[in-house]
């Protein structure tokens, strides 16, 4: 694999999980996001990925489209003072669990700095083979 092929699979894995940390955090921002009962709760939202080129060595990473996970009823909640509830004090709530997403902002988390510690090693090696190069 030549050397701006790391650059360039690396790269591509620092887009996708950059874009799989945003949805993560976009789910977690609407957690505790109340709808009245006639509307859908909010749905948490999962980045699909997809291998470009798979065993080329040129290909990478990409997002290949992005889910919504869980039902629109979500989760009925009695709050009978909330703006929002019904006649009988319900709202309603995302089915969104907190431990999952925490667990998979991690993951995402350790990707981005795999990543970057690749693209981090290909310029040290482009730099030494600056240095050979000048004869130094």
């Amino acid at each position: 694999m030549p050397l701006f092929g790391a650059l360039g699979i690396s790269g591509s894995g620092i887009t996708t999980t950059r874009k799989w940390m945003d949805a993560i955090s976009d789910n977690i921002a609407n957690i505790n996001t109340a709808t009245s009962t006639d509307g859908e709760a909010f749905r948490a939202r999962y980045v699909i990925a997809q291998a470009v080129d798979y065993g080329s060595g040129q290909g990478g990473v990409r997002v290949a489209g992005v889910a919504s996970a869980g039902s629109p009823e979500g989760r009925m909640v009695y709050e009978p003072d909330h703006p929002l509830a019904d006649e009988g004090g319900y709202v309603r709530y995302p089915d969104i669990d907190l431990a999952s997403q925490m667990t998979q902002l991690i993951m995402a988390q350790r990707g981005y700095q795999a990543n970057l510690a690749v693209v981090d090693r290909a310029k040290d090696s482009f730099q030494q083979a600056l240095t050979i190069g000048r004869g130094a």
